[in-house]
């Protein structure tokens, strides 16, 4: 784990900044700072002395000196502790508690872009090193075994996939413990998980808050992309007890995006997880609540609360609740697909992507900003990138900065393509055949097809659009702009009829909502 972007040094204004939030301490050689499993540290920003990072099995990752500090995103998440820090010469060190970080970052602009650049720089460091991280065993031809898989890379969670219809040491070691059903999760610090759901292994590793069966709140978002931690900043700022709840992973779409470059504020653009992670840790100041994963199964309306049923019996009850529910990706209508999800086709080109693709031909299927961003990132990483999309022409459904991005980085266009078959063995990708019939040899597969709303679960309780979007104002028959056919009930981002599928305008509407929430819970207190 080297270069400048995971090593940084502290200034002398920066460290007086942390002194004032934390406490000065000292440490002898071999003392350890934190170790694997832990479940949670501070941050540690050395004034003498120097501390190695080590894996689980002791070999050292980076080391830091007088001027740096340790820690990554698991220090702001509440995850799950995944390396080892001991110190290697005599330490004086300041240590600054989770509660106290959070709050630096969302006072001093310059101190939380140099720690959170520098935690997700980490964090991709550690999703591309093996023995780092979650291992999950099982085999691949497992829906199970596929689904989790997904999730966890979603989550940008460090792990490594044992196949046991591969590898026998991993099939020998499920054996041994006899254990059942499969995957097998082992965690840091030793506990296993046997065929544990999204939710079990989230919360296993300190990920998400753990709900009690019956919660009672002012505002409920459902759903954690940039529309739900819109909403959620400002209620919470303005006194709303308020709730994010979440299917997946914080973000939603946005925080995959390898690059928004035309995001207001950020001349030099900002990457969606470093763009979740301020929006989290600005909702958590003003002590908005966020749990994960949780999916949402019925809304229930009443006269002056709502209740939202979720999975495992869980139920919510909010005067207002807000649908930023957003959209999920588009899967291709080949036959086969699911023998490559996941292994060579994926729907997000993240670190340990990435790693797979340098110097293979790799395809990327989608005419959007999405797919243009993941298709330069891969061509940047070495990767021969060819971009397939079914339009004549990409203006018509892309920036125009990226269309020249994806010539600067020699990404090959193919117009009018869309793939019609897969060709591999045991999930590896070896070529696709377009429906015109041309072969083209791939190794790795990306797919961004645009999405479909999230919005089954509502059954006919709010009017949705022949589409499955969600119709609001007018056209759902309610007065306010972004209320829906419920009063009490509001819906903002890509998840709403008609909204401008943009991270920007999903903000927006999702700090517009509140202010309809303050003038519902007035006309309820009347």
């Amino acid at each position: 784990m080297s270069g400048a972007s995971t090593r940084p040094v502290l200034s002398q204004a920066q460290l007086q900044k942390l002194r004032a939030h934390g406490q000065e301490r000292s440490a002898a050689v071999d003392e350890v700072l934190y170790r694997v499993g832990d479940e949670r540290y501070p941050l540690i920003a050395i004034l003498e002395g120097e501390a190695a990072v080590l894996d689980v099995n002791g070999a050292e990752i980076i080391r830091h000196t007088a001027g740096g500090f340790l820690g990554e995103i698991n220090l702001l998440s509440g995850q799950t502790v995944y390396l080892t820090a001991v110190v290697t010469e005599p330490m004086r060190y300041i240590a600054v508690e989770r509660e106290q970080v959070r709050e630096l970052l969302a006072e001093d602009e310059s101190l939380a872009q140099l720690l959170i650049s520098t935690f997700i720089a980490r964090r991709e460091v550690l999703q591309g090193v093996d023995g780092v991280g979650i291992e999950i065993l099982g085999p691949w031809s497992s829906p199970q075994v596929r689904a989790l898989v997904e999730w966890v890379r979603q989550a940008r969670l460090p792990h490594s996939v044992h196949d046991t219809d591969r590898d026998q040491s991993a099939r020998a070691t499920v054996a041994a413990l006899g254990g059942q059903p499969l995957p097998l999760v082992r965690l840091p610090g030793g506990q296993d998980l046997w065929g544990p759901t999204p939710g079990q292994l989230f919360r296993a590793i300190g990920v998400g808050l753990e709900l009690a069966p019956r919660e009672q709140v002012d505002l409920l978002i459902v759903g954690g992309g940039p529309a739900g931690l819109g909403a959620a900043v400002y209620g919470a700022s303005e006194g709303l007890q308020t709730l994010v709840i979440e299917t997946g992973t914080l973000g939603g779409q946005a925080g995959t995006s390898r690059r928004i470059e035309n995001y207001l504020g950020f001349p030099a653009g900002i990457s969606g997880a470093e763009l979740t992670l301020r929006a989290i840790a600005q909702a958590r100041k003003f002590s908005a609540r966020t749990a994960t994963p949780y999916r949402a199964l019925a809304l229930e309306p009443g006269d002056d609360r709502h209740v939202v049923r979720l999975e495992d019996g869980h139920s919510i009850e909010a005067r207002a609740v807000l649908l930023a529910t957003g959209a999920q990706y588009r899967r291709l209508p080949v036959d086969g697909l699911e023998h490559y999800e996941g292994r060579s086709v994926f729907y997000a080109a993240g670190p340990p992507e990435g790693k797979l693709c340098a110097g293979a031909a790799v395809g990327v299927v989608g005419g959007g900003n999405s797919a243009a961003q993941a298709a330069i990132w891969l061509a940047r990483g070495g990767a021969s990138v060819t971009l397939m999309h079914r339009r004549a022409n990409l203006r018509e459904t892309m920036s125009d900065y990226l269309i020249h991005d994806l010539a600067r980085y020699g990404v090959s266009v193919r117009d009018r393509s869309e793939v019609a078959q897969l060709h591999g063995a045991d999930g590896q990708l070896e070529a696709v055949t377009l429906r015109d019939g041309e072969p083209v040899p791939l190794s790795f597969l990306f797919l961004f097809l645009g999405a479909s709303p999230c919005t089954d679960w509502l059954g006919e309780t709010v009017a949705r659009d022949r589409h499955g979007f969600v119709l609001t104002g007018a056209a759902a028959g309610a007065d306010g702009l972004l209320e829906t056919s419920v009063p009490g009930v509001f819906a903002a981002g890509d998840v709403r009829s008609g909204s401008v599928k943009r991270c920007a305008t999903a903000v927006g509407e999702g700090a517009m909502v509140v202010a309809y929430v303050h003038e519902r819970m007035a006309a309820l207190s009347a």
